[in-house]
């Protein structure tokens, strides 16, 4: 990540149709990479872009959204470019940049929407990741990175001299422990559901005790010490270390910390501010570290003019040229994978630091699916509607489970509902054909916090009674489209913040009502309903051998849900774990 020079044929890739969205990774298939690549040299090498000639016609003008970190240094080079002169095919260049969060940009594309942006720069290609792999996004065509800032641990000068800064070196793990053993010292981090940074060092952390017999727990109680002193975003996080740098306060003091998860781009900024003399003091850990690589991105790219592809493809070329290398080192930036000393003395590393150290493979995208997973589960509490299929064919008997379709279903439901907490709201729908006047479903508990007072008991026991009531319609049909449709409609509109909030439909069969809306439509109307700023997972559940998992996948992925199927009550948790963990969690 972030070790190549610009364009890099080997990170070159773009994007599949979206019929072929979910098969879209990081790089493209290498005819296309190479082709991306040759056209770049072509441009080059024919004198289509060179700098300093006159303009012809009018300036071509190209809007770029990039990370808030990097957007000062990219308006630079921009403004560098149009007082140079600098052309793309004989005009002038005229780039306009625009400092975004990366997870908000990334919010949008997934909704299929576009920002008023053609070229995307987010901090790291996990966004990247999380765009290309649903099926309803905006395509995007990766063309390179433009910078590199590996991601440390960066503490307080007295915190640092306490830990043998900067000849005792650790493993992120270690680093970890000492900070979060007795929350001496506080160390905090941004959302890793909103910060690449925080995300990709929780990712190590996690894989570390991946495998191992306690590594479920562990990542667990780190995502949940960790959450302590946890803040919205990057653009936060330096805010809540003191001014003064004491490191003093009382213990659950979130704007208190002594150490921070923290990029070198960021501790560079940082004390280049000088704050009374006193530094922050960084510690790259010795078993690697990760690298934001602030990825170049084409949006939709089938959609931009000639002139506008190429005039991204030579501000490309511009920022890895010697003055845009220059504009970002001057910044706190690495081009081309480079530790320069001066730089990583400003952000507070010195020797025998392994700050030169090649980074590490880049997480998988799995590995990092299961991070957001386990952070969601563990520090952010469930809003989860159950919508159960109460047609006549529920009474069939699933082959080795003993038992009915509804008897299994029903056991999943007390088994879900077992592994939630007080605080974690939940309810319940039951559907078939026109189960309330002209409506195939309705609702038998609304969907609230377990904990609540009802009657002489809880919401909880509410839910136990309810569920044992379910019982199939005689004659029902499985009117399945409306109901999902009406369902997720409702989970958009009572939507809350802070929460994982998701719809689990659970049936047995395909739609069989002949009044309600078709397959194509329902995947319209959910792709309408979908809002980015109110996420809702669709978790498609197949109970028996009728029921078509792959139809429930296509409707799911609509709205970057997921389809799976059950046979054994007990694996009803597993799987809204896993769906959480393919939903990725991001909140917007």
């Amino acid at each position: 990540m972030g070790r190549h020079s610009l364009p890099d044929p080997r990170k070159t890739g773009v994007t599949d149709p979206r019929a072929r969205a979910r098969r879209r990774t990081l790089a493209a298939t290498t005819a296309l990479a190479l082709t991306v690549a040759a056209g770049a040299v072509a441009v080059v090498h024919g004198g289509l872009l060179a700098a300093g000639s006159s303009c012809r016609d009018k300036a071509v003008r190209l809007s770029l959204a990039a990370s808030p970190d990097i957007a000062p240094a990219l308006e630079a080079a921009a403004d560098r470019a149009r007082k140079d002169g600098t052309t793309s095919d004989g005009r002038c260049l005229d780039v306009r940049v625009t400092a975004r969060d990366s997870y908000r940009v990334a919010s949008e594309l997934r909704s299929g929407a576009k920002p008023d942006a053609q070229v995307w720069v987010p901090d790291s290609d996990v966004w990247v990741q999380r765009v290309t792999s649903d099926a309803a996004a905006t395509p995007l065509s990766r063309a390179g990175s433009v910078a590199s800032s590996p991601v440390g641990v960066a503490v307080i000068p007295s915190v640092a001299k306490s830990l043998g800064w900067p000849d005792r070196t650790y493993t992120w793990d270690e680093l970890a422990g000492a900070a979060l053993k007795d929350d001496r010292p506080r160390l905090g981090a941004a959302d890793p559901s909103r910060s690449a940074t925080g995300l990709l060092a929780l990712t190590r952390l996690t894989s570390a005790t991946a495998g191992t017999k306690k590594g479920a727990i562990q990542a667990v109680t780190t995502s949940k010490r960790l959450s302590r002193h946890t803040v919205e975003s990057d653009s936060r996080i330096l805010d809540t270390i003191p001014p003064d740098m004491s490191g003093t306060g009382r213990r659950d003091d979130s704007t208190n910390n002594q150490a921070l998860i923290l990029s070198e781009q960021h501790a560079y900024a940082y004390n280049a501010l000088s704050h009374g003399g006193d530094r922050l003091r960084l510690f790259y850990p010795k078993d690697g570290s990760p690298r934001l690589d602030y990825p170049f991105v084409l949006v939709d790219e089938s959609q931009l003019s000639t002139d506008t592809s190429r005039a991204a493809l030579r501000f490309m070329i511009t920022l890895n040229s010697e003055e845009g290398r220059g504009l970002l080192a001057e910044r706190g930036f690495r081009t081309q994978g480079a530790a320069a000393k001066a730089l990583v003395r400003q952000a507070g590393g010195r020797a025998p630091q392994p700050y030169a150290d090649d980074p590490p493979e880049p997480a998988s995208t799995r590995a990092v699916q299961e991070t957001l997973g386990i952070w969601t589960v563990t520090v952010q509490s469930a809003r989860l509607t159950a919508v159960v299929d109460v047609s006549a064919s529920m009474t069939e008997p699933v082959p080795g489970a003993g038992g009915s379709r509804m008897d299994v279903t029903r056991a999943s439901l007390f088994q879900s509902l077992a592994t939630f907490e007080p605080d974690d709201e939940y309810g319940v729908w039951q559907f078939s054909t026109k189960l309330d006047g002209g409506r195939d479903y309705a609702v038998v508990a609304p969907t609230r916090r377990l904990g609540d007072r009802v009657g002489a008991g809880t919401h909880r026991d509410r839910l136990t009674a309810a569920f044992n009531d379910l019982r199939p319609v005689p004659g029902g049909a499985t009117g399945l489209y409306d109901t999902t449709l009406a369902a997720y409609r409702e989970a958009v509109t009572s939507y809350v913040e802070g929460r994982f909030n998701g719809i689990v439909v659970l049936t047995d069969g395909v739609n069989e009502d002949p009044d309600s809306i078709s397959r194509s439509t329902l995947v319209s109307e959910l792709r309408k309903a979908r809002d980015p700023d109110r996420p809702v997972g669709l978790i498609m559940i197949a109970v028996g051998p009728e029921a078509d998992k792959d139809e429930l996948e296509e409707i799911a992925l609509s709205v970057g849900g997921s389809g799976h199927r059950m046979t054994d009550p007990s694996q009803v948790h597993a799987v809204i774990l896993s769906a959480i963990v393919q939903a990725g969690s991001f909140p917007d």
